[in-house]
């Protein structure tokens, strides 16, 4: 606690003179209540829990089914979504052979958008029960786009979807396609 010290009187010719006090505070219970706060919060504080994403994976193959499922996904029953830089996407329905600069096409991420192409293409499947949609995130592609993909897989009621790498045939073709409109929106220079 705190202390006080008092100094006598001097015994020279019976002055009086003031008194000094000199005080000296023991700061050891202010540093063992601080310990008894810190200790409380933190027994006291819930932590904030992790969102996580629920992510159906296909099972691994048993020993002895080495032979692996025909994964060839018809693209009458299917569509591709590119997720590109600058929240862009685009999406095909198309073959190596057959892409484009042209048929390589733009939406945007709102209902009128994505959620429209999706709906339709779902509509135009030759077979509506093995409809699939590939989800094919580019390098440059931000994780809210990722995010959002998912949510319309769930808004449209896509429960076959896959995600996977482009192609090296379809990043050529984003390239190109997203080269050319960089280019035609850059003003030209001298």
């Amino acid at each position: 606690m705190a202390e006080v010290q008092v100094q006598e009187k001097g015994a020279k010719g019976g002055k009086v003179r003031s008194k000094k006090q000199s005080t000296r505070v023991d700061m050891t219970p202010m540093v063992d209540l601080g310990f008894l706060l810190i200790t409380f919060f933190m027994f006291t504080t819930t932590f904030s829990k992790p969102n996580v994403m629920d992510l159906g994976l296909p099972a691994k193959p048993k020993e002895k089914d080495k032979k692996p499922p025909p994964t060839e996904i018809k693209l009458s029953n299917s569509i591709s979504l590119l997720l590109g830089k600058d929240n862009k996407i685009f999406w095909h329905q198309q073959d190596n052979t057959s892409l484009t600069d042209q048929n390589l096409n733009e939406t945007t991420f709102d209902r009128e958008g994505i959620r429209k192409v999706i709906e339709q293409a779902k509509a135009n499947a030759a077979d509506k029960s093995k409809f699939t949609v590939i989800i094919k995130p580019t390098d440059d592609a931000v994780y809210k786009n990722f995010v959002d993909i998912l949510d319309e897989m769930a808004i449209t009621k896509s429960e076959q979807y896959g995600v996977t790498d482009l192609k090296p045939w379809e990043k050529a073709i984003y390239d190109r396609k997203v080269g050319n409109s960089g280019a035609a929106a850059a003003p030209a220079t001298k």
